[in-house]
């Protein structure tokens, strides 16, 4: 796959490590890069090589940085480097995840990226793309597109972190002064506005889907320029940069306020704008919701297993149509090795890293079979959690019968049991796929294969460990751990996400919710088998007038795309825009007694971390080095 190679072939390529923030005066080696059309495409795909990993947890924030999953260390198979920012372990001496850098900088990125030599690259590329001669028109145009989207997603990549940003809109000549060189930081609004105008010039020009499916998935097409321009304008309109009055202070030396400080609701209309476009588009497209009952042997399975199936498979099922933009060029092996369970001892000989562990919150956040939260929902009145509990015939499809678990993982919803490997739990895959009647049951206990602190680096630190991210066909023979990885592209943007996004932008639009906000949030709900919103609440909750009121339906809808894109990384951006990564991320770490060897033992809870997020938090600090040689940038609040 063409994509697949290009960070093996942008190491090559002397645009990604030579070219910076000023183009040098070298012309002839750009000459030469752009002397035809072979090498010109050898620079589009260093272009292409800077793209963030978003499989990776050692270089994706969002996979370990926040309180979604827990991790260990020393680990195996996957760097626990990203953890340190959960752990509240952040600072400016030397950033984690480091996206704010070029290469000429010459230190250690700690899992980022140089995104700003990325930038000076894409603008070389676009300054040059029309040398070579062997070049048609209708491909360099489509080239073109390509790297006016990257340098819109690089800047969204930055500002998503930082926030204000210099926008490189061109590179300086070498004649640049010193003055010249030391770029501002952009307030907000004008680095959203220019991101949006990169994506809109990059539209026209990318196709509506991709024809060459062999060598060409993975690359940006009509619908995912339009879904990014639907994200941006998304975080624009919330809480985090839509009059955030904590950012007041943050004033650069031209005297302007880098963060807007009025609250402008039609920053929401903008955004809804751009999201029913991006939908409908991507319905154009062929885009649809994953169903898992279109998988040849899905006829032989249950209903049960299906619905657990249909997010699970939404994800790791390759290519599959609900996926406007995937991840082609790094494998998730890695992270799916630090999913997968253990069914014996022979297992625990190093292929298999059992550690990426979900927290006992996210556990407990996921819906009842009602549809609605645990704690909302009046037939879980009086019920403690904690209990033990016997699995019968009735829950063989989800927990092995005759097996002793506890009442929070009974009677939950479908996404439970597709994203969370718990203690009794079944486990569809791992070569049993052709039917449901005998599938796995992991073992979790401190003395069982799968569970306890064997070996030291690799197990789970909350009991738990993250199902939804491995695929049905990953498998490891019960001899060994020779674990045979089935590759899937990474979903960076899926439908369900804009469905979720634009269900959360008309209902800050509308005075109040209506069908249209019902619609989209119950079109993701259907295909998990769940009634509709205001069905379940009026039927099962507490609270049965909470989807009527704009702020009721606020907190419905955030907590359903905590539930839908669990594990993906959403988790970790939302809970910053929201403004809400304070209240989350000050609760303690709580998972299972890993230790326990039985049941009445292992189910009690236990406190694993206490982190710390402030303030400052909601933002990377600048590196202080960077700071000392630019005077004109201005640090984020509290570092």
């Amino acid at each position: 796959m063409l994509f697949a190679v290009i960070l093996t072939i942008g190491t090559t390529v002397i645009s990604c490590k030579d070219y910076l923030d000023v183009v040098p005066d070298n012309t002839a080696t750009i000459d030469h890069a752009f002397r035809n059309r072979h090498e010109a495409e050898k620079f589009l795909y260093g272009c292409f090589s800077f793209l963030p990993n978003h499989a990776d947890p050692a270089s994706n924030p969002a996979l370990l940085g926040g309180d979604e999953v827990w991790y260990i260390d020393p680990a195996n198979i996957v760097s626990p480097i990203l953890w340190n920012i959960a752990k509240g372990n952040q600072g400016t001496n030397s950033p984690y995840a480091n996206y704010w850098a070029s290469h000429q900088d010459g230190y250690d990125l700690r899992g980022g990226k140089a995104l700003f030599t990325a930038l000076s690259d894409c603008n070389i590329f676009l300054d040059n793309i029309y040398k070579p001669k062997d070049l048609d028109d209708y491909e360099r145009d489509w080239w073109i597109a390509e790297v006016t989207f990257l340098k819109a997603f690089y800047h969204f990549y930055l500002f998503r972190m930082y926030g204000p940003i210099p926008l490189i809109r061109e590179n300086l000549p070498i004649s640049a002064s010193s003055d010249e060189v030391r770029r501002y930081r952009e307030p907000v609004d004008d680095v959203v506005n220019y991101i949006v105008e990169l994506l809109d010039a990059s539209i026209e020009n990318l196709p509506m889907e991709i024809l060459d499916v062999t060598s060409d998935l993975g690359r940006p097409t009509k619908a995912t320029a339009l879904a990014l321009k639907a994200q941006v304008l998304t975080l624009a309109a919330s809480p985090l940069f839509n009059g955030n009055t904590d950012y007041v202070n943050i004033v650069d030396n031209k005297g302007r306020q880098l963060f807007p400080q009025e609250y402008r609701p039609e920053k929401w209309q903008r955004a809804a704008d751009a999201l029913k476009e991006a939908i409908d588009v991507a319905h154009e497209a062929g885009h649809e919701l994953f169903d898992f009952r279109t998988i040849p042997f899905s006829n032989n399975l249950s209903d049960y297993t299906i619905l657990a199936m249909q997010v699970r498979g939404a994800v790791t099922e390759r290519w599959n149509k609900e996926i406007i933009w995937g991840e082609s060029n790094v494998n998730p092996d890695p992270l799916q090795r630090i999913c997968f369970p253990a069914w014996n001892p022979n297992q625990n000989s190093g292929g298999i890293g059992k550690s990426y562990a979900p927290t006992l919150q996210v556990v407990e956040q996921f819906y009842t079979y009602n549809g609605v939260p645990i704690e909302e929902d009046k037939e879980w009145v009086g019920i403690n959690l904690m209990d033990l509990r016997t699995g019968s015939s009735s829950h063989r499809y989800y927990i092995r019968e005759g097996f002793q678990t506890i009442n929070l993982h009974f009677y939950r919803e479908a996404r439970f049991y597709g994203a969370i490997t718990f203690d009794g739990g079944t486990f569809y895959g791992n070569g049993r796929t052709n039917s449901d009647t005998d599938m796995w049951h992991t073992p979790m206990k401190g003395l069982d294969p799968g569970g306890g602190v064997a070996p030291t680096e690799r197990y789970s630190s909350t009991g738990y460990l993250c199902k939804k991210l491995t695929h049905y066909l990953t498998s490891v023979p019960e001899a060994n751990s020779s674990i045979t990885c089935y590759r899937y592209a990474f979903p960076i943007i899926r439908l369900a996400d804009l469905y979720l996004m634009y269900a959360e932008v008309l209902n800050e639009v509308k005075a109040t919710p209506d069908a249209e906000v019902y619609e989209y949030i119950d079109l993701v709900r259907a295909r998990t088998g769940l009634e509709e919103v205001v069905e379940s609440w009026q039927a099962h909750s507490l609270n049965p007038d909470k989807p009527s009121t704009k702020e009721g339906m606020r907190e419905i809808i955030r907590r359903e795309r905590l539930n839908e894109l669990a594990f993906e990384g959403s988790r970790f951006w939302d809970l910053r825009r929201w403004k809400l990564a304070e209240e989350y991320m000050n609760r303690p770490i709580r998972g299972l007694n890993i230790v326990g060897q039985t049941a009445a033992d292992f189910y009690q809870v236990k406190e694993v971390y206490s982190p710390t997020f402030t303030k400052k938090d909601y933002l990377w600090p600048i590196r202080q080095s960077v700071l000392l040689k630019n005077t004109n940038l201005v640090q984020n609040l509290g570092w």
